[in-house]
């Protein structure tokens, strides 16, 4: 992979404008649906039983976020993943919160042992937790955890034979053999709320365009954070309410020529 592959994806997505189905969280179904809209993706937020399966067949992805849970969602997660599955749909899964509580724990990975999922996002705390190694979170935040993020990457993909991304300072992401280390991004993602649901929502918009899902999370996570670093240079460090917005063009203005200066990732 290279920046002009990346490129290449990010331009498909604007071409072919995927149309991405979301059972998310009510916290941040306005920003998904903005985030996405501002790249050039289609969003669909659909959640009843009685339709969740006819929209999938019409979707390139099914983006499934645990973030405000009960078991009526799980199980539209659960109906919309096995018909995403049947259809050789791409399903993205965001275990937010996993650890906070046992019923979020035991949810997350009955998502994962129902669904083939095709990619697993989350932060080493949810990614631990999913597995059964326990790591401390608070609510459904991420702090600072110690441990390697780089072997609980690896450690997971093989298990759940699925490419895993964990996102950080740095963000790792693997299918279990070929690893990459993503440097793009600001700390300033972390002070507004769904920057890491609309992220997962993004992998699933490029996952809809390029069936090597190794090379689309790739691409999304370095064009997501060279997203970010360009509305940081627009507005400076003046605070998240400012930088949410101008992140929001940003997903809509970051060009081919961007990639190609900005993007920071290495094979290991």
């Amino acid at each position: 992979m290279n920046s002009s592959n990346i490129s290449s994806i990010l331009q498909r997505v604007r071409e072919e404008n995927p149309l991405v189905h979301n059972i998310t969280n009510v916290v941040v179904t306005n920003f998904t649906a903005n985030g996405l809209l501002s790249l050039g993706a289609s969003p669909v937020m659909a959640y009843a039983p009685e339709e969740v399966a006819d929209m999938v067949q019409i979707s390139r992805a099914l983006v499934l976020n645990i973030g405000t849970l009960n078991k009526d969602v799980v199980s539209s997660m659960i109906l919309a993943g096995k018909t995403a599955n049947e259809l050789g749909i791409p399903v993205i899964f965001d275990p937010v919160g996993a650890g906070a509580t046992a019923f979020r724990t035991d949810m997350a990975q009955l998502i994962i042992d129902k669904v083939k999922i095709s990619v697993l996002r989350g932060n080493a705390a949810e990614v631990a937790n999913v597995l059964g190694e326990k790591r401390e979170i608070k609510g459904v935040d991420a702090g600072e955890h110690p441990g390697n993020h780089l072997e609980l990457a690896m450690n997971a993909a093989k298990r759940l034979h699925t490419i895993v991304v964990i996102t950080g300072k740095d963000d790792v992401l693997t299918n279990g053999e070929t690893t990459y280390i993503v440097s793009n991004g600001h700390p300033l993602l972390t002070k507004v709320t769904g920057a890491g649901c609309l992220l997962t929502s993004v992998i699933g918009a490029f996952a809809g365009v390029e069936k090597n899902f190794l090379s689309a999370a790739l691409s999304a996570l370095t064009f997501y954070g060279i997203a970010a670093e360009k509305a940081i240079e627009k507005v400076g460090n003046v605070g998240p309410g400012s930088f949410q917005i101008e992140f929001l063009n940003q997903l809509a203005l970051v060009s081919p020529e961007d990639i190609h200066q900005f993007a920071s990732f290495k094979q290991l």
